[in-house]
């Protein structure tokens, strides 16, 4: 996913007048808005975590399944996307209306660093975990990560689906996310499983 323009390392103009949103799950694969730029990218001090129940998107409040948050420490590698000039205000709110049905995120700017070999900063818009929401989930062990992703689909689809595609979309960045990738093995095992049965 590279990105046009100067490799100097200088952050430009269009850089700083921008709205930068930072993807790190779904919205990778699946933006929904208009941008003209895009490029890998790495958030520090938030990492990558199974760590939200969904009871909209991928469940139900009956059987809410898993989807990805910023969780407090580390790092994450993601995409950041440069929303087109004079889209920025229908972004925010399409974001909005599609993140925080249930305000479980904390919408914040960050500075992120984009991972092209220019090494540009740029301030983008993401969502954290809340940890203070009922549907914040924590850590959980990978046998309540699959029994959850397993069973559990809401409007937007298969909760199993969400986690493949994330994974899928996380390999052709070359960014490798252990715990993600170990769950997402289980559960191609338990597909091949299936099929020879």
């Amino acid at each position: 996913m590279p990105i046009s323009g100067d490799h100097t390392g200088m952050t430009t103009e269009a850089d700083r007048n921008a709205l930068w949103v930072f993807a790190y799950g779904s919205l990778m694969w699946c933006p929904g808005f208009p941008f003209n730029l895009q490029s890998p990218a790495h958030l520090t001090g938030a990492h990558r975590a199974l760590c939200v129940y969904s009871i909209l998107h991928r469940g139900t409040p009956s059987s809410p399944g898993l989807v990805l948050g910023l969780d407090e420490g580390g790092e994450c590698h993601g995409v950041a996307f440069r929303v087109e000039p004079g889209a920025e205000s229908d972004t925010v709110a399409y974001l909005r209306q599609r993140e925080q049905v249930t305000e479980v995120y904390l919408e914040t700017y960050r500075e992120i660093s984009l991972s092209n070999g220019s090494g540009r900063k740029v301030m983008a818009l993401t969502f954290l975990a809340d940890r203070t929401h009922a549907q914040y989930a924590g850590a959980l062990d990978v046998e309540a990560q699959l029994r959850i992703v397993r069973a559990c689909r809401g409007q937007a689809g298969a909760n199993i689906d969400y986690v493949l595609n994330t994974v899928e979309h996380l390999e052709a960045l070359g960014t490798h996310d252990p715990a993600l990738f170990a769950l997402a093995d289980h559960l191609r095992s338990e597909s091949d499983e299936t099929e020879e049965a």
